[in-house]
This record gives structure tokens, C-alpha cells and sequence, in this order.
């Protein structure tokens, strides 16, 4: 077997490459490019040579500025001349240099006089000149002496300073001179001049005290003759003199007048206001408790009352008028007055104000007595603590405990229990209360159900407890939606229950009705698909389609259930079919003649039948007594067999259908199907349903209904669209061929340029793909050198120590 080729290196190709590169001296591969006439001002391309000359020559130019650019790529070894006016064009020589020694001049004059004082500018120390500080002129203060003060006497001076020596020899001299008597020893003349000083000393202090006093007297003698001097002038007098205020002076005191905003409290979280109501609550309740006892209970301070700066004060006695202002501060001058001049009984004195302000303060501080109460007044008391309502109270554990906690309360007070149940059981003041309060929005939905079925259905109070349980709702949005859906989902499956063995279902009651209603109002009904209205609206039209009319109770519940459909799709405007067949099969019921109709009669009607003619009205005269109302609740739960009341019902039925119709029509207004859809109603109020027995305000409601219903959709007229210009295109008549010339000369020289463009263009591309290949080059040279160096390194390394290996070895061998 052969021995395997070699592998060449990189380096080997490229230097191989160099060496067939090199194209000896052959004149017959010389390439003569012949030129065969000059012409000025082109380029010539004419070129001598051999093949790859101009190649190289491009090469070297390249390795002259391109990759001389590359190497210094990063460097920064450029002198940079920085002095002044060196680039700057416009100064002239001199010029510069004159700036330049001015300013020269000026660094060096900086640096000698740091520490240089100039002796003509004043110096000062805390806003006084050192040089009249340097006289020592302060004079020494003394707590003793405050008339002569820092002064002593000579004869103290020259006894301490002067040696004392020449004042004892006068004195004793003097003394001598005088009597012949003995002279006084230096101990007895020290004495002697200690207590000459003292007693200047007590003289001084007497004479302050007596002038304190006489200055005591003469401010109490003011006092009592400042009142004499005052004169009082009449008020009519004062009036006249008083100046008329101007313009500006009336704005300023309307300024000042007004009222200043007062920073206002910060935003409490939801935790700290529960807290907060539940303190309140039981403070309340334990007041509650005493007054049961019969304790008395002390009434607090009554809170202030604030003003936050979002406030708007409504109270006409806090919106006076700046004339008002003004006649009030005239006549408290006017007062002061009248004080000022009625002598000195009229409370001059400050004491007396000070005394009597002291006084107030302390009636006002000092509680007042306890009104003791009778024993009659302690029992009504009890009474009326008895009967008042508790302000706490526990969360109940069963539906039971919610009847007995609201059994014999009136509604507003059931509806008070439940919203001081959530407040005393907020979530956050415990952590088993979220579990209490959602059970309690159960047990609510529940209490709801059976109020509705009562006997009769106690409809204000459900009106009253449907903002606490929207509140519960709004705190606890899961639980309150499984709860709805548990209610609605035991309904649906009782009807298709019931809907499997007979064929058809009755109406819903008024508990599932409310049901109903209460949902749209917890929950949107807008959504594409909600988790509790969506079944509620599918519930609504299965009703609607599968329960058959056969009282004027179940059409009651039909419009009640069409009026609720008309609320669930007000906002998303969703198209219910159902809901347009139910009011075209109520309206049918009021039709006398059903020999020949236009329109089709749908489930859960019948075109002709037993009861299908629940609305037709027999007597015009009892209609003149009925008015227009809303269609009450109660008639889906009760029945009647009285003539009138039956007559008025058949009325307010018919005009609730002709209300809804008229939502209808401008619910789908902008549908395009909407003459198709409403075909059948147009059809039933135009040609079947007489309006001579209905009464007048149904007559009106009809007419309103019948215009929008009556009028076809406005559609575009149908014409032939009109087809787009067609351009004649433009023939230009070409004579040379081959050449691409216009018309003018613009258009020559444009197209001149544009074709030296496009060529300068691509030579710059072409430029610039030969650059970007050579510095590709010259990395990869880069590169491989530094691993050719590294790799003859590590091989010299390699072989170092090999050679330090074996050099170990024989001398291990040769210790051995």
C-alpha cells in the first residue's frame, strides 16, 4: 500500500500561489492594447504590458492607501497644533501673536499673585475692617456695672498694676500731714479700698431700682389718663369720613378674604376603611349595649368638620359677597370704637382681657355636669336601645341563619343587616371571612328566590337587597359567577327535563325571571361570550321558542322575557330571531280576522286555535277609561277571573308588544336584512290590526310604532358603474435605431447623465468588492502568520522539553 498523501497547509497553497503568479519575460505574451487616435480631454486606456500587470498595479496602490488605512485603523499619533488662532483663517499673523503673549502674560501674572495682597483694598472680617479691629476701641461688657462699664478707679489700678507702693506712701504722707496721726498699714488701706467699692457698687444697684420703679409708676399713670384723652365722634360723622375704597383696595381685601385651600388627607386603602367601619361599628354597638344596661353614655366631642382642596362649598353662608365682607370689617371698626370711648369700664386694660379670655378657656376646658336621669327616662332608654338595630353582626353559617338574622325586619332594615354583616366581616380583618361573605352572596341569591314567590311577592324588598348583593358580586366575581351558574343550569336542565316527556314547557316563574334580571345587572351582557350570560340568553330564547302561550299569564312572562332580551343585546345589537316571532305571535293574538294572512305564524303560536285569541278586544267603551302603565310582575303570578281587570291587562299587553316592537326597529335599523326581517310585522299592523277599538294612547303608541316598521330601507339606486379612463397612448417616431435619444436637447442631456450615473456607479460597486476582497486577504495573512509563529513556538517549546526529558532520564539512569 501506497503512503497516503500529504495534506498542504494554507500557507503552503498561498505561497504557492505567489510562485506561479510570477509569468516570466515572453514577448510573445506581451498584450498591446493600440490606440488609434488621440482625442482631448478623454481618458486613455491604452496599455502595454504583460497579462496581470494593470492587476498588480491596482494591488500596490491598494497596499500604499488601503491598508495603510487598516494598520493605522485605531491609532491615534497625530500632532494636533492647539494653539490659538492656529486653523482659524481669517486673523492675520500679527494678530495671533499679540493674542498669544497677552494671554501668556495673563497665566503668568495669575501664578505670582495667589499670595499677593494688595495693600490699597480694605480687609474686613465678618463685615468689619481689620484695621479698626487691630485698635482694641470694644468695650468690655459687665453683668455688674452697666453704667460704668470696663472703668476702674485709679487708685484700685495704680494699688493691682502699679506696685501699690507709690499710692500707699502718698496716702500715708497725706495722712501724716493732716493730723500727725499714725500711719495705716498696707492691710488696712486694702481693706479700706474693698469696701469703697463696694459701697459704689450698692449705690449704683440703689439707683437702678428707684429708677425702675418711677418708670413702673409712669406707665400705670399713662394708663390711667390714656382713656381721657381719646375723643369719641359720632357714627353718623365717622361714616362720612371714611373714604370711598378704590378699585384695587377692594380686589386686595377680595383676595384676602378668600378662602385657602387646606391639604387634604391621603388616600386610604381598602383594608384601612374596613377597619375603619368596623371600629365605628363597634363603638356604636357597645354605646348600644350600655344604653341598654342603663348606663349613661357621654356624647363625644363633634368632630371637626374639613375641607379637602376638591371640594366645592355650596353653602350660601360660606359664599359671601366682597361687599358683605367689607360691612362686616366696617362695623368691627365701628365697635372697636365705641370700646375705644366708653371709658375705662369698657375693658381697656390687658390684664382684664387676658383674665376674662382665661376665664372662657377655662369654662370651656372644665367638663360640664352630668344631667342625672330619672328612672322613668333610664327605662325609655332601655326601650329604645332595645329597639334600635345592632350595628354588628356575625356572618351565618346556614340559609337558615339569614331568615332568622332578617325575620320581621322592614326592607330597609334587612337590607341595613346584610350591609353591616359585610362590613364587620371584611375580608380583610380575618382570614375565614372571604369564605362567610361568599357563602352569604349564596345564601342572598336564595333569600332573593323566595321572596319572589311569596304570596304576594315582596318585590321592594329584592329592590332594596340588589345593591349589597352587586357589591358582593364586585368583590368576589368567581364565586358569584359558579353561584348564578349553578341557578341557571338547574333551570335549563329542569326544562329540557320536562321539555323530553311532554314536548313542550311552561313559562318561568317570577323567581327565575328575577333571576334573570339580576344577572344582567351583575354581569355584561356585551361580551361576544360570557360564562353566565351567554346561557342566560340561550336560556331566554329557548323559553321563548319552546313554551307554548296558552294564559294571559304566560304571555306576561313571554314579554317580560322579551324585555329582558331587549336588554341583553342593547349594547352588542346581536340578532335574536326568537324574540321577533314571540312579538309577531303576540301581536297575531290581537287580530279578529284569521281567514287570510300575509305573514307566518311560528312556534310557540298557532295561526287558529283555542287560544289564540287572547287579545282580541270586544268592547270599545271600557277602553276609554284605561291608561297607559307598565306591565307589572305580578300578573305572571296570580290569576283573576274580574272582566275589567282582564280587559285592561289584554291592553297593557298589547301596548308593551307595540313598545318592544319599537326598540326592536331601532335596535336593527342598520341591519341590511331589515325590510326582510320586520316583513311580517308591516304587514300585520298594516292590513290586519284595526286601531278603531283601541283607546287613544294606544292609538298613539301605534301610529309611532307604524312609521319606522311602514318605511322601506333607503338602498343606492342601480345604475352602470362607470368604467375607467382609457388613455390614448403617445407614438413617438424612432429613426435611429439602437440608440436611445429624446425628443430635446433637456432630455438628451438627461439621459446622458443618467447612463454616466449608473456607470460610475458600478465601478464604485465594483471599487468597492475589490477593496473589501483585499482586506479579506490581508486578515487572512494575518491570521495565518500568527498561527504559523505560534505553532513554531509551541513547536521549539515542545522540543525544549523533550530534550529537558531526556536529559532527566539518563541522569536518573546514571544515578541508578
Amino acid at each position: 500500500m501506497g503512503k497516503a498523501p500529504k495534506k498542504r497547509s494554507l500557507a503552503d497553497k498561498v505561497r504557492k500561489t505567489k510562485t506561479s503568479s510570477e509569468i516570466k519575460n515572453n514577448p510573445f505574451e506581451v498584450k498591446i492594447n493600440r490606440k488609434k487616435f488621440d482625442v482631448l480631454g478623454r481618458k486613455s486606456k491604452h496599455d502595454v504590458g504583460l497579462p496581470g500587470v494593470s492587476r498588480s498595479k491596482a494591488v500596490n496602490k491598494r497596499k500604499e492607501t488601503l491598508l495603510k488605512e487598516y494598520k493605522q485603523k485605531n491609532r491615534c499619533s497625530k500632532f494636533i497644533d492647539r494653539r490659538f488662532g492656529e486653523y482659524d483663517t481669517k486673523m492675520a499673523p500679527e494678530d495671533k501673536i499679540l493674542q498669544r503673549f497677552t494671554m501668556e502674560r495673563q497665566r503668568v501674572h495669575e501664578k505670582k499673585d495667589v499670595y499677593n495682597l494688595n495693600e490699597e483694598e480694605e480687609l474686613t472680617h465678618y463685615g468689619q475692617s481689620l484695621a479698626e479691629m487691630e485698635k482694641f476701641n470694644d468695650v468690655v461688657n459687665s453683668d455688674d456695672e452697666s453704667e460704668e462699664k470696663g472703668l476702674l478707679s485709679a487708685e484700685l489700678t495704680a494699688s493691682h498694676f502699679g506696685g501699690g507702693g507709690g499710692l500707699l506712701r502718698k496716702k500715708a504722707l497725706g495722712e501724716e500731714e493732716e493730723g500727725g496721726q499714725r500711719a495705716k498699714s498696707r492691710q488696712e488701706l486694702i481693706e479700706e479700698l474693698i469696701q469703697k467699692s463696694k459701697q459704689e457698687k450698692r449705690e449704683r444697684q440703689v439707683q437702678r431700682e428707684e429708677a425702675q420703679e418711677l418708670t413702673e409708676k409712669l406707665d400705670q399713670d399713662w394708663k390711667n389718663i390714656q382713656s381721657l384723652m381719646v375723643k369719641k365722634t359720632p357714627k353718623a360723622d365717622k361714616q362720612e369720613e371714611k373714604p370711598k375704597l378704590e378699585e384695587y383696595d377692594m380686589m386686595v381685601r377680595e383676595l384676602g378674604f378668600e378662602m385657602k385651600a387646606q391639604p387634604s388627607e391621603k388616600m386610604k386603602t381598602p383594608e384601612e376603611l374596613a377597619k375603619e367601619e368596623r371600629e365605628k361599628l363597634q363603638k356604636l354597638e357597645a354605646d348600644r349595649l350600655r344604653r341598654m344596661m342603663g348606663e349613661e353614655v357621654v356624647e363625644g366631642a363633634q368632630s371637626q368638620i374639613h375641607f379637602s382642596a376638591d371640594d366645592l362649598n355650596d353653602d350660601d353662608t360660606m359664599q359671601n359677597s366682597f361687599v358683605t365682607l367689607v360691612e362686616e370689617e366696617e362695623e368691627e371698626e365701628e365697635e372697636e370704637e365705641e370700646e375705644e370711648g366708653s371709658g375705662e369700664d369698657d375693658g381697656h386694660s390687658d390684664l382684664e382681657s387676658e383674665q376674662e379670655s382665661e376665664n372662657e378657656e377655662e369654662e370651656e376646658a372644665s367638663p360640664k355636669p352630668k344631667k342625672t336621669l330619672s328612672k322613668e327616662e333610664v327605662k325609655a332608654q332601655q326601650e329604645a336601645a332595645k329597639a334600635e338595630l345592632p350595628y354588628t353582626f356575625a356572618a351565618p353559617e346556614s340559609y337558615n341563619d339569614l331568615k332568622d338574622m332578617l325575620r320581621g325586619h322592614t326592607s330597609d332594615n334587612q337590607r341595613l343587616i346584610v350591609a353591616r354583616t359585610q362590613k364587620s366581616n371584611h375580608p380583610s380583618l380575618a382570614v375565614g371571612n372571604k369564605l362567610k361573605l361568599q357563602k352569604l352572596f349564596g345564601f342572598l341569591l336564595e333569600y332573593i328566590g323566595e321572596l319572589a314567590t311569596r304570596s304576594p311577592p315582596e318585590l321592594s324588598t329584592i329592590d332594596k337587597l340588589i345593591p349589597e348583593v352587586y357589591a358582593l358580586c364586585q368583590m368576589f366575581p368567581d364565586a358569584a359567577c359558579k353561584a348564578m351558574q349553578s341557578i341557571l343550569g338547574d333551570a335549563a336542565h329542569s326544562m329540557e327535563e320536562t321539555l323530553e316527556v311532554k314536548g313542550h314547557a311552561a313559562f318561568p316563574t317570577l323567581d327565575m325571571l328575577i333571576y334573570l334580571k339580576v344577572t344582567a345587572l351583575l354581569f355584561p351582557t356585551s361580551d361576544f361570550r360570557h360564562p353566565v350570560t351567554t346561557p342566560a340568553l340561550l336560556f331566554i330564547s329557548q323559553a321563548l321558542t319552546k313554551c307554548p302561550v296558552r294564559s294571559l299569564q304566560d304571555l306576561t312572562s313571554g314579554l317580560v322575557l322579551c324585555s329582558l332580551g331587549v336588554e341583553y343585546v342593547s349594547f352588542s345589537k346581536r340578532f335574536l330571531p326568537e324574540l321577533i316571532n314571540f312579538l309577531v305571535g303576540t301581536l297575531h293574538l290581537a287580530v279578529q280576522d284569521k281567514a287570510s294572512l300575509g305573514y307566518i305564524v311560528v312556534p310557540p303560536f298557532r295561526a287558529s286555535g283555542k287560544y289564540s285569541d287572547l287579545l282580541v278586544l270586544s268592547s270599545s267603551e271600557s277602553c276609554r277609561s284605561w291608561s297607559k302603565k307598565s306591565l307589572p310582575l305580578s300578573a305572571t303570578h296570580y290569576k283573576t277571573e274580574m272582566f275589567i281587570i282582564v280587559f285592561f291587562h289584554r291592553l297593557t299587553c298589547l301596548s308593551t308588544c307595540l313598545d318592544l316592537v319599537k326598540r326592536c326597529c331601532l335596535l336593527y335599523k342598520d341591519l341590511p336584512s331589515f325590510t326582510h326581517i320586520f316583513q311580517p310585522i308591516r304587514t300585520l299592523l298594516s292590513k290586519h290590526l284595526s286601531t278603531q277599538t283601541l283607546p287613544e294612547p294606544l292609538q298613539v303608541s301605534y301610529r309611532f310604532v307604524s312609521m319606522p316598521v311602514t318605511q322601506s330601507a333607503l338602498v343606492f339606486d342601480k345604475r352602470k358603474p362607470i368604467p375607467l379612463k382609457l388613455l390614448t397612448p403617445k407614438i413617438v417616431e424612432v429613426l435611429d435605431y439602437g440608440k436611445k435619444r429624446g425628443s430635446t436637447r433637456e432630455e438628451r442631456e438627461k439621459e446622458r447623465l443618467k447612463h454616466k450615473y449608473k456607470r460610475e456607479f458600478k465601478g464604485a460597486l465594483r471599487e468597492i468588492r475589490k477593496d473589501s476582497r483585499f482586506l479579506a486577504r490581508e486578515k487572512l495573512n494575518e491570521v495565518m502568520n500568527r498561527d504559523a509563529e505560534r505553532k513554531r513556538k509551541v513547536k521549539e517549546l515542545m522540543g525544549s522539553l523533550a530534550t529537558q526529558e531526556g536529559e532527566w532520564k539518563s541522569l536518573k539512569r546514571k544515578k541508578k
